[in-house]
C-alpha cells in the first residue's frame, strides 16, 4: 500500500508539537465551516432580537456573546468528531489526505477528546442561557455526526440529511434572544424562515462541491448523488430545482418580518436568488467541472451578501427609522 493511501493507525502518536499540535487541533474544528455557522447563529439572533426587542443592545450584549461563543464551541466540536470518524476515508481522498489525522499529525484519542469537550462546552455555554439553545446545538451534534457522517457511504440521501445540522444554527440564536420562551419560539415565521433558507441554500451548494470532486468522494467510498449519478441528469435535475426553491426561500424572511425587512432585502433576494438560478440551470445544461466551480463559488457570495443586507436593513429600519 503507498504511503498516500495508507489508513492511519488508531494507536499512533502525535506527531506534531507547539504551536504546530495547536494548529492541527485547530484544524480539526474546520474553522472554515464553524465561522459561517456562527455567523448563521448571529444573524438569527441579531434578526430576533430586533424584532422582538428592539433597540434595547445593553440587555443583548451577554446573551449575544454567549450565543457566538456556545454555537463555536459546539460547531467545532462536532467537526473535531467528524474528522475522527472519517479519518480512515480522509486518508483516500486527495482533498482531505492532508488534514491531522490522515497525516499523521494527531492521534486519534487527541481528536476525540477535543471534539468532546468542545461539544459539551458549547451546549453547556448556550445552556446558560436557556435550555432551547442548548438543546437545538445538541441535536446539531447528534445529527451531524451520529446520522449525517456514518450515512455518507451508504445513501444519497446523506446531503439532505446533512442540511439539517447546517440549518439549525439560526434557531440557536433565535432562541437565545428569547431565552425565556420554549420551543414553540422555533416555530415562529422569522425563525422558520431563516431555517428553510439555510436548507434550502446548502443542497446546490454541496451538489456543486460533491460534482467538483466526485472522483475523490468515490474514492473515499461516498456515496454523494453525483457519485452514484454518472450522467449526472439525477444531481443536474436536484440542482436546478433546490436553486429554484431557493428563490421564494430567499423572499421568505422579508415576509416573516415585515418590521424588519423591507424592498431592499427584498431586491437583493430577488436578483441574487434568479442569478443563482439561472447559473444552476447552465451547470445543468453543461454538467461540467468548470461550471460546477462557479456555481459553488457564487453559492458562498450569495448566503453572506443576502444576511448582510437583511441585518443592515434590519438595523437601519428598527434603529435609525
Amino acid at each position: 500500500m503507498s504511503r498516500l493511501t495508507a489508513i492511519p493507525n488508531p494507536e499512533l502518536v502525535t506527531r506534531a508539537s507547539g504551536w504546530d499540535w495547536i494548529r492541527a487541533l485547530f484544524e480539526t474544528t474546520k474553522p472554515g465551516i464553524t465561522k459561517l455557522v456562527t455567523i448563521t447563529s448571529m444573524v438569527g439572533f441579531v434578526l430576533a432580537w430586533l424584532s422582538l426587542h428592539g433597540d434595547s443592545f445593553a440587555a443583548a450584549l451577554v446573551p449575544g456573546l454567549l450565543a457566538g461563543a456556545g454555537t463555536a464551541l459546539s460547531a467545532g466540536g462536532a467537526a473535531s468528531l467528524n474528522q475522527w470518524w472519517e479519518s480512515e476515508r480522509d486518508a483516500r481522498m486527495r482533498r482531505t489526505q492532508g488534514r491531522p489525522l490522515p497525516a499523521e499529525r494527531l492521534g486519534h484519542s487527541t481528536v476525540l477528546k477535543l471534539g468532546l469537550v468542545l461539544s459539551l462546552g458549547g451546549t453547556l455555554v448556550l445552556l446558560a442561557i436557556g435550555p432551547v439553545p442548548a438543546l437545538i446545538a445538541l441535536t446539531c451534534t447528534i445529527t451531524y455526526v451520529f446520522i449525517y457522517t456514518p450515512m455518507k457511504p451508504k445513501s444519497a440521501w446523506c446531503t439532505l440529511i446533512g442540511a439539517i445540522p447546517g440549518a439549525l444554527p439560526p434557531l440557536i440564536g433565535w432562541t437565545a434572544a428569547s431565552p425565556d420562551a420554549g420551543l414553540e419560539i422555533v416555530l415562529q415565521p422569522g425563525a422558520q424562515s431563516l431555517f428553510w433558507l439555510m436548507m434550502v441554500w446548502q443542497i446546490p451548494h454541496f451538489m456543486a462541491i460533491a460534482w467538483m470532486f466526485r472522483d475523490d468522494y468515490e474514492r473515499g467510498g461516498m456515496r454523494m448523488l453525483p457519485v452514484i449519478d454518472r450522467t449526472g441528469m439525477g444531481t443536474a435535475f436536484v440542482v436546478c430545482f433546490t436553486a429554484a426553491l431557493l428563490v421564494p426561500a430567499t423572499l421568505a424572511p422579508v415576509a416573516a418580518m415585515p418590521h424588519s425587512l423591507g424592498p431592499v432585502s427584498f431586491v437583493v433576494a430577488l436578483v441574487s436568488g434568479l442569478a443563482f438560478l439561472a447559473m444552476s440551470v447552465r451547470l445543468a445544461l453543461s454538467r461540467t467541472q468548470e461550471v460546477a466551480r462557479r456555481v459553488f463559488f457564487a453559492s458562498i457570495m450569495h448566503l453572506p451578501v443576502l444576511l448582510v443586507v437583511m441585518v443592515g436593513e434590519a438595523f437601519v429600519r428598527v434603529v435609525l427609522l
